[in-house]
């Protein structure tokens, strides 16, 4: 069974950094893609930075792009999401995804939460003064 864990949120200050981990379990094949979606109070979920297990290639939203880094550990079936210079409005419930099916651009998969069908449970990352 497909099993996906998040941890590493927490409450920062503006401007500040963390890193958050997602370890996976359970993939019976080798072509999926990770999804790290967000979702704050009273708005819609989105999709913040994804990474493809087949090539390693990476899609970042433009809110995010330049700040926020999603990478891979093979070897610990770990994806990470490094976040720098964090701003109030990254503030939310932060996600990771599974998506096995692969038919979609990584760039408009990652725009597609209701793709992905293996959630974790998520995160909270406050950022606040």
């Amino acid at each position: 069974q497909l099993q996906l864990v998040e941890s590493g949120g927490g409450l920062v200050q503006p401007g500040g950094s963390l890193r958050l981990s997602c370890a996976t379990s359970g993939f019976t094949s080798d072509y999926y893609t990770i999804g790290w979606f967000r979702q704050a109070p009273g708005k819609e979920r989105e999709g913040v930075s994804c990474i493809s297990s087949s090539d390693g290639s990476t899609y970042d939203a433009d809110s995010v792009k330049g700040r926020f880094t999603i990478s891979r550990d093979r070897y610990k079936n770990t994806v990470y999401l490094q976040m720098n210079s964090l701003k109030s409005e990254d503030t939310g419930i932060y996600y990771c995804a599974a998506d096995l099916a692969g038919q979609l651009r990584l760039s408009t998969l990652c725009q597609l939460w209701t793709e992905f069908g293996s959630w974790g449970q998520g995160t909270q990352v406050t950022v606040s003064s």
